[in-house]
């Protein structure tokens, strides 16, 4: 498990009442800073569309780290000891078998919220998170969790809402993983749900995609020679081009119509 570098929250006073939060150097090459009310990240999830009154008091109970690429935050069947609130980077979120397989249940995004499930239910984390780039996020202990979402209607009311989405979220993936007939039309459902934050250029789609044919394998429930050869295939329909982390949708349309979107 990898070592987890607290970062101190840092604050500069101006008068009384303005806080003007400062920038931490990261050794990751992180640039968030460690206030929820001075974020200018734009995230527009969960704990970020929070009124300024409960950011601030989010930002008295919660602990800042950053992580390097392939850090474990927490396993599956460890006690849940608090939430984990991603602020910056990606990570995954996974389940193994006893035969060691493995199924990666969701990427998640900026501003969500890890291991709210099993610090509501009372139960052992039933997934494993990985970041899959240099992530920092923000750590708040179960008890000090607890009294805050009490305390602040606007955050327990982003609470359901997470948790809701999270169940929704679930049925999709059995759905996509379960109902689809082909590999190729689960890796077409795949990339383009995955280019969904890509931006146009001269009509080409481009797309940063920092995972491995065997992290895609484990998204979509296939294998990686699978995944390999189909996207083999559509690169040579010219569907799309592959060069290192970023990929080109050249027909986003033709593959939209393949996964049945």
């Amino acid at each position: 498990m990898s070592t987890r570098p607290m970062l101190a929250s840092s604050f500069s006073h101006l008068g009384t009442s303005r806080v003007v939060p400062r920038k931490t150097p990261s050794p990751y090459g992180l640039s968030a800073p460690e206030t929820c009310l001075g974020c200018q990240l734009g995230n527009t999830d969960f704990f970020c569309k929070l009124s300024d009154s409960s950011k601030k008091a989010l930002d008295q109970i919660k602990h800042v780290s950053s992580y390097p690429e392939r850090s474990i935050i927490f396993m599956e069947g460890e006690d849940a000891r608090g939430v984990y609130i991603l602020c910056q980077g990606r990570v995954k979120l996974l389940t193994t078998n006893g035969e060691g397989k493995t199924l990666i249940l969701k990427i998640a995004r900026p501003g969500e919220v890890l291991g709210l499930n099993s610090l509501l239910t009372g139960r052992p984390h039933d997934i494993t998170v990985e970041t899959l780039q240099p992530s920092q996020l923000a750590f708040v202990s179960r008890q000090e969790f607890m009294r805050y979402i009490k305390e602040h209607s606007d955050a327990c009311f982003h609470v359901a809402q997470h948790a809701g989405r999270d169940c929704h979220s679930a049925y999709e993936s059995v759905r996509s993983i379960g109902l689809c007939s082909s590999a190729s039309e689960k890796l077409a459902r795949f990339l383009v749900d995955w280019s969904a934050d890509g931006k146009t250029t001269d009509g080409v789609l481009r797309v940063k995609l920092a995972l491995t044919h065997e992290e895609i394998a484990q998204l979509i429930g296939s294998s990686r020679e699978t995944v390999s050869r189909t996207l083999s295939e559509f690169k040579r329909q010219n569907l799309l081009e592959l060069n290192g982390s970023t990929m080109l949708l050249r027909n986003k349309a033709a593959l939209q119509n393949m996964a049945g979107i």
